[in-house]
């Protein structure tokens, strides 16, 4: 099977790596790709949102299936095109997408299919926000409704941070506080079937502690050993699963990848966010913990056959994702910095060094190219192992006035989190 990946991030990177060391792929490309995916793929120049594009691409490269990453050319509806030029492709319609590209549209969806959920209101003027506010009192959840990479949220105590970015958007969805920790669930989906893979957790402040601006993600680790044994039979009889079904009622199935942000909460487990693709950096953790062909689940779902092919298996052991980033980032990430120590970082035993914003300036060098630079994955035997060998690998990295968080994972390492 020959591959094409959309995307230029750590999610690609990861998805990319996976599948050519997949026996059942003969060929990796990704568009446009990054100096890390060219290491082992071929990279070809393509405009991401440009479903024509993609599309032309797929067919001159005579490939089996299309993986689109991001979630903007899915909004775009980049799959619709690629499929409309005979291409299977891994990733949901416009359509569906938009339970991704509005977070309106998902919370009604998730009424209509009875899906727990942080009770909404949907704001477009000062005087409903204002309303909103006053109806659900602090801590404050704002979220943009629109795409915002990952950016969008701001979960505050201070009033006026909530007013200055409700504010800012043209349209938002203000809910209620969501307690308990927050885990992350995945499912690949052919709009009927749906396999859950492993649970993980990220990190979504910038620094330590959970302090600084929410971010796309600092870090990420799997599995989560302190995690109910039945979280993932519950998510997918409550969640996945009802709104697979409901999106397929609706005339507009999903396929793809459905990411199910959730909170463990004192009620139980509720949704936070969907998401309608691969979620980054939780991404880079399972594929270093999956056991069995990514391959034939992305083409299960791009065809309509999932149900035919295994359910996935997972190495023993941990994974552990540390993100490392820009200066400057998330507010205003500086580019073109030199990166050093990849080659050590990569000795590691058990790490891959993935490469989330990175390129090649005019002198060759590898350079930042965004604001989460890296994400440095590691196994282990446990999780204690797989953080060791994580920090140990961004020990060898030098980029100037680059930063990452030195506690990812270390509350569930030290058995600190309480449900």
């Amino acid at each position: 099977m020959k591959v094409l990946v959309i995307g230029t991030g750590g999610r690609e990177h990861a998805l990319a790596l996976a599948l050519s060391r997949d026996p059942q792929v003969t060929e990796v490309h990704a568009a446009p790709g990054n100096p890390g995916i060219g290491a082992f793929a071929s990279l070809h120049p393509v405009t991401a949102t440009d479903g024509a594009d993609v599309a032309a691409l797929a067919n001159r490269l005579g490939v089996d299936l299309v993986v689109i990453g991001p979630e903007a050319p899915l909004v775009a509806g980049v799959a619709d095109a690629v499929r409309q030029a005979g291409v299977a492709c891994f990733g949901p319609s416009a359509q569906a997408a938009q339970l991704e590209g509005s977070k309106a549209f998902a919370k009604q969806v998730m009424a209509e299919a009875g899906v727990p959920t942080a009770e909404p209101r949907v704001c477009t003027t000062p005087e409903e926000v204002e309303a909103a506010l006053d109806f659900f009192g602090a801590p404050y959840v704002v979220k943009d409704d629109a795409l915002a990479a990952g950016k969008g949220v701001v979960v505050t105590s201070d009033r006026a941070e909530a007013l200055d970015h409700a504010n800012s958007c043209e349209r938002v969805v203000i809910e209620a506080f969501l307690d308990g920790p927050e885990v992350s669930l995945f499912a690949i989906t052919d709009g009927v079937t749906v396999v859950p893979l492993q649970p993980a957790q990220d990190f979504k402040r910038a620094l330590d502690n959970d302090a600084g601006p929410n971010t796309g993600g600092m870090g990420a680790y799997s599995p989560l050993d302190w995690a109910p044994e039945t979280l993932i039979e519950d998510v997918s009889r409550t969640v996945l699963q009802p709104t697979v079904d409901r999106m397929r009622e609706r005339g507009t199935p999903f396929q793809g990848l459905l990411y199910a942000g959730l909170a463990l909460t004192k009620k139980g487990i509720e949704v936070v966010e969907f998401n309608a693709r691969f979620g980054d950096p939780e991404t880079q953790v399972l594929m270093a913990l999956l056991d069995s062909s990514i391959g034939d689940l992305l083409w299960g779902a791009a065809t309509g056959t999932l149900d035919s092919f295994e359910a996935p298996a997972w190495k023993p052991g941990s994974a552990v994702t540390v993100v490392v980033s820009s200066q400057g980032y998330p507010a205003q990430p500086r580019t073109g910095d030199v990166i050093e120590g990849l080659r050590e970082a990569n000795a590691v035993e058990g790490v891959d060094v993935i490469h989330a914003g990175t390129a090649r300036n005019d002198a060759d060098e590898l350079v930042t190219a965004g604001g989460r630079v890296l994400a440095v994955t590691a196994q282990g035997s446990d999780l204690a192992e797989a953080r060791a060998r994580a920090y140990e690998a961004i020990g060898h990295i030098r980029i100037d006035g680059a930063h990452h968080r030195t506690d990812i994972a270390l509350a569930a390492e030290q058995q600190r989190i309480q449900l």
